[in-house]
């Protein structure tokens, strides 16, 4: 199937690229925000391919898979003729609600467009109204060097734009654990705030596996792929019981979850001072990432959806059943 989508997450969309399909993403001169195209810094697949955003009402594709807000109110009527804007349609939500944890509708409200939600988090706060909704979790991939050693004795946190994206990021509770233990920040503008600077996915892994663990801070948003892709490496994960991290890390197997900081930054030190305790919970990641964030599961998942949306060419609900539980 061809399937016009746009740059929203470049992590997210190279992880999408291993789906058996063509996408296609358009792209403007000087690359504005959905419009990046192939961005430096991934190993972009052949499957995954640019078009000048002014060429796209020309294509012929089988489904338009919108990933953000703007490209469901704006994107689609600057670039779709109504004929593709008849295609089967698939949104897919990265993020829990902003406006009101769970009396925030989407802005989709259409039996016809199928929403697919990256945790059951997400899918349990958005109110979705009409519009079918499935889960479809992530999916990750790790160069197979990138194992952890932890023998570095600090922790590592990977958050783009830390400084600007405040409380709701944990800018506050990062600076109160870097205070108490020795911590490295990673991503876009982490420098802004003494980090590591941004480092491209390809390097990312292999630096991140010499941490002793992965701190993630962040209070409210959806399950972060950097969390996945540390728990693939092995690293042992510290972070915060909310959003689906709750239930994504088990205390004592795969790391630690609390919402209380004091709790957690004791738990760093207990890492820090004890190594064997560190191997024994990355261990465990590694072995719960495997089961739940295998790509080729993700593949296959994407897979179903496209190919069952993609194959309904009359209005109404798309022929999928309803997800339950982390699959489509």
């Amino acid at each position: 199937m061809r399937v016009l989508t746009w740059h929203v997450h470049g992590t997210y969309l190279y992880y999408l690229a291993h789906a058996p399909h063509e996408f296609v993403v358009p792209v403007k001169a000087g690359r504005p925000e959905g419009y990046g195209g192939r961005a430096p810094g991934f190993p972009w697949p052949d499957n995954l391919r640019e078009v000048p955003a002014d060429a796209v009402r020309g294509l012929q594709f089988d489904a338009v898979l919108f990933q953000s807000r703007r490209n469901y109110t704006i994107d689609q009527y600057e670039l779709l003729s109504e004929e593709q804007r008849r295609l089967p349609r698939i949104y897919l939500e990265h993020d829990p609600p902003r406006e009101h944890p769970t009396d925030t509708r989407h802005v989709v409200d259409d039996p016809a467009v199928l929403l697919v939600h990256v945790t059951e988090f997400n899918r349990l706060m958005w109110d979705s109204g009409r519009t079918p909704t499935t889960v479809i979790e992530h999916g990750v991939v790790v160069p197979e060097e990138a194992r952890y050693s932890g023998h570095l004795a600090r922790g590592i946190v990977v958050v783009n734009g830390l400084a600007r994206r405040g409380r709701r990021l944990g800018l506050d509770l990062f600076t109160t654990a870097k205070q108490q233990v020795p911590l490295d920040l990673a991503g876009m503008q982490s420098s802004d705030l003494g980090g590591l600077g941004e480092i491209g996915h390809s390097d990312l892994h292999g630096r991140m596996a010499a941490y002793r663990f992965f701190f993630n801070p962040i209070r409210y948003t959806s399950l972060g792929l950097a969390v996945c892709e540390a728990m693939t490496i092995g690293l042992p994960i510290i972070g915060l019981a909310t959003t689906e991290m709750a239930v994504a890390i088990e205390n004592g197997v795969t790391g630690f979850v609390d919402t209380s900081i004091d709790r957690l930054i004791d738990r760093m030190r207990a890492l820090l001072a004890d190594i064997e305790l560190a191997r024994e919970l990355g261990a465990g990641a590694r072995r719960a990432a495997a089961e739940r964030f295998d790509i080729r599961r993700f593949a296959r998942d994407w897979d179903r959806v496209i190919t069952r949306a993609a194959g309904r060419r009359t209005a109404g609900p798309p022929a999928i059943a309803v997800s339950t539980g982390g699959t489509a």
